[in-house]
């Protein structure tokens, strides 16, 4: 997902950016705010890059990606199971 990196990198940018402001202005609120965008865009770039990754294994190795998702389809049931 090469949208969500680039979405996740320009967040921490901005987040880095209201981090700055906000400690040169002395605005608490903007300097947190600034702090949470940059951690949320660092999220949102490592799921991306994640799901790039689980992408070209399953079309390096589509036999490993059925028997994956088959295993956690297995505990998933299970969990459920016992909630139940």
């Amino acid at each position: 997902m090469v949208q969500d990196q680039v979405e996740g990198a320009a967040q921490t940018v901005v987040g880095k950016v209201q981090d700055a402001v906000g400690g040169l202005t002395g605005d608490a609120s903007l300097q947190a705010e600034g702090k949470v965008r940059q951690t949320l865009g660092t999220i949102q770039r490592n799921y991306g890059e994640t799901i790039d990754n689980v992408r070209e294994a399953v079309i390096a190795q589509p036999i490993n990606g059925v028997l994956v998702a088959a295993a956690v389809g297995f505990v998933l049931g299970a969990i459920w199971a016992r909630q139940r």
